[in-house]
């Protein structure tokens, strides 16, 4: 019988003959760096043929000067290597190049130690008993006809979900029909990665008692939350949002039929979004068919980068509504606010604007059918910001007072205009002045802990091969199976959006997934000679600790460097970028009280901030404003710094 010889019978030998050639050849180009090389291989026992050892191989053809020694690369930088064999990449390079990826999902994303689920599938709660419940330390669940027809006390929900990578819990039917009963969600699921939340019928016909929303979501990465006919036909149970979703990055809420055919439904939303990045809130039929509605929106997305938020079909055939917006996205960077159908055909609605879109740089709104068909509308405009478009909207009871009288670069301190104090935090620590990088201060560390899924670079030969751009976003989301609407589909857009987002004025920037790319990054813009550095460890964070031995790189001048933070993707991806007018300190952290070394911190000072926005969290923090005072702050955890070696 003939035997049948084909081309993936022999991968083994074609794989090893490649790179045999591979290695014959980088022995030829640069025969010092590459005998160093494979000493400082062997010393260590490297398998040539790994993407560490290839990582060796390239960093000493690149980094290193020829005419010495070459030093190799640090331990944090290998440590994030591709683990996956010559035979894996070949193997799954070749699935990347015929699209074939997504059949071996399952496969590549064990073998390359990526972080491709999601959307896992909370536990089932329910109950049936009338009791109240306390959840502190509790993590993903789902909550369905939980405390239906309840009858006054409260469920407190702490510190739940907190820190975790994925918090997945939802709530169906939480509430319904209960008299007098309170829900509050205080510190709930901070820290986190991803934040999936879902409220469908959550407090429907529900009559008097409050829910609580305070600190919900804080620094998480993406938040994706829900609330799908929220508080529906219900009778006088008030909802507050208090420090909603601050500080977090990406994601996006929607609030779908909110309050629909409720009576007497108090909403307020106070610092909701605050200094968030890239945030997206879609209202719609929010207060449908409502009667006597009071919702309030105060310092809602303020001191934002680039918040967009919907409101479409609100309080559409309402009756005596009263909607305030107050210093709502004042001190925001862009972003956009689109309100259609606003009130259309309602009755008696009242909805006053004041110190509204006060913002740093740009930002446009649009008000399509703005309270068409109104009966007594009072609409009012009072210190209302610039590039706003109205097209067919209520030509009575709507007045424009002092309308467009803010000065894009008019806020330039944390206090908004109206006189009221917004209530920012930022971590202690976070943000210092460069003069206290001097032995023998006392200062605060903030957590600077990596808060990342653990993941790997992929090797540059399948990262090659796979597509990374908004572009390609529909091949990637069949790549990594992210559905419609999922976290996956957001986490991959942020990523896909922020790398592809236009420098800022001096900035050089690039997003690598392999190490291979960031080094090419940082050697175009420091040269051969450079060197990379993070801190050492977490020891310190969230403590009072005493500077020890500080040295300034390049002695202490304003210096080059690359630095380099990870972003959130299925594989280890880096947004690298430089900024002018930078200097970089490397310092010993020391224990207060035992005087011991503990941790040696890297830190870099951005001596030019004029081009920040005023209400940056490092202005809030130090009390100052863009192009007043330098801002340091440490590099953390899994974060990186390249320099020009000294």
């Amino acid at each position: 019988m003939e035997r049948r010889i084909t081309l993936t019978s022999h991968i083994p030998f074609l794989l090893f003959f490649f790179l045999s050639l591979s290695i014959l050849w980088s022995f030829y180009i640069n025969p010092i760096s590459f005998f160093c090389s494979q000493v400082s291989l062997s010393v260590t026992s490297e398998n040539p043929f790994t993407a560490r050892a290839s990582v060796i191989r390239y960093w000493n053809n690149q980094v290193s000067d020829s005419k010495q020694t070459p030093k190799p690369p640090p331990d944090f930088l290998l440590s994030k290597a591709s683990p996956l064999s010559a035979v894996e990449t070949a193997f799954f390079a070749r699935l990347a190049a015929q699209k074939a990826l997504s059949s071996h999902l399952s496969a590549f994303c064990s073998a390359a130690n990526l972080f491709c689920l999601f959307d896992d599938a909370p536990m089932t709660t329910s109950d049936e008993q009338n009791a109240d419940a306390d959840f502190a330390l509790y993590n993903n669940k789902k909550f369905s006809n939980y405390g239906a027809s309840r009858v006054a006390g409260a469920d407190v929900f702490k510190n739940y979900s907190d820190g975790i990578n994925f918090a997945t819990d939802s709530f169906a039917r939480y509430s319904r029909s209960s008299t007098g009963h309170g829900e509050r969600f205080t510190t709930y699921a901070d820290d986190g990665n991803v934040a999936n939340a879902n409220f469908t019928s959550y407090g429907s016909a529900a009559t008097g008692g409050a829910g609580e929303f305070s600190n919900y979501h804080p620094r998480v990465n993406v938040p994706n939350l829900r609330f799908a006919s929220y508080d529906s036909d219900s009778n006088g149970h008030k909802l507050s949002f208090s420090s909603y979703t601050e500080d977090t990055n990406s994601g996006s809420e929607g609030f779908v039929s909110y309050g629909k055919n409720g009576n007497g439904v108090p909403v307020e939303f106070g610092s909701y979004g605050d200094t968030s990045n890239v945030m997206s809130s879609t209202f719609t039929a929010y207060g449908e068919m409502g009667n006597g509605a009071n919702d309030s929106f105060t310092a809602y997305t303020s001191n934002a980068n680039n918040p967009d938020n919907n409101f479409k079909s609100y309080g559409v055939n309402g009756n005596s509504a009263a909607d305030s917006f107050s210093s709502y996205r004042q001190g925001a960077n862009a972003g956009g606010d689109s309100f259609q159908s606003y009130g259309r055909n309602s009755n008696s609605d009242r909805v006053n604007f004041v110190n509204y879109g006060k913002t740093h740089s740009g930002g446009t709104d649009t008000f399509r059918e703005y309270g068409k068909g109104l009966v007594g509308p009072v609409v009012g405009f009072k210190a209302y910001g610039v590039n706003n478009k109205f097209k067919d909207y209520a030509k009575k009871g709507v007045t424009f007072a002092q309308y467009a009288n803010l000065s894009s670069n008019s806020n330039k301190g944390v206090t908004e205009g109206n006189g009221v104090s917004v209530n920012k935090r930022v971590e202690p620590g976070k943000f210092f002045r460069e003069y206290l990088l001097k032995e023998g201060t006392v200062m605060k560390i903030p957590n600077i802990r990596d808060k990342m899924p653990k993941r790997s670079f992929l090797p540059r030969v399948i990262s090659s091969k796979l597509p990374f751009s908004t572009g390609g976003l529909l091949e990637l989301k069949r790549i990594f199976h992210a559905q419609n609407e999922s976290s996956a589909e957001r986490v991959l857009m942020h990523a896909l959006s922020e790398c592809e987002r236009n420098p800022s004025i001096g900035e050089t920037k690039r997003c690598v997934g392999s190490i291979e790319d960031m080094i090419d990054f940082a050697v175009s813009v420091l040269g051969h000679n450079a060197t990379v550095r993070t801190t050492a460890n977490v020891n310190g964070s969230n403590q009072n600790v005493m500077i020890g031995k500080v040295k300034g790189i390049h002695g202490g001048e304003v210096t080059k460097s690359v630095s380099c933070h990870q972003s959130l993707y299925p594989y280890l991806l880096y947004y690298c970028h430089s900024v002018p007018k930078v200097r970089v300190y490397v310092s010993d952290i020391v224990d207060v009280e035992s005087k011991v070394k503990i941790n040696e911190g890297v830190a870099i000072c951005h001596i030019d901030t004029s081009a920040w926005s005023s209400g940056h969290g490092a202005f809030v923090a130090l009390g100052s404003g863009p192009g007043l005072i330098e801002v340091c702050h440490w590099i953390f955890e899994n974060d990186m710094i390249w320099t020009i070696s000294d």
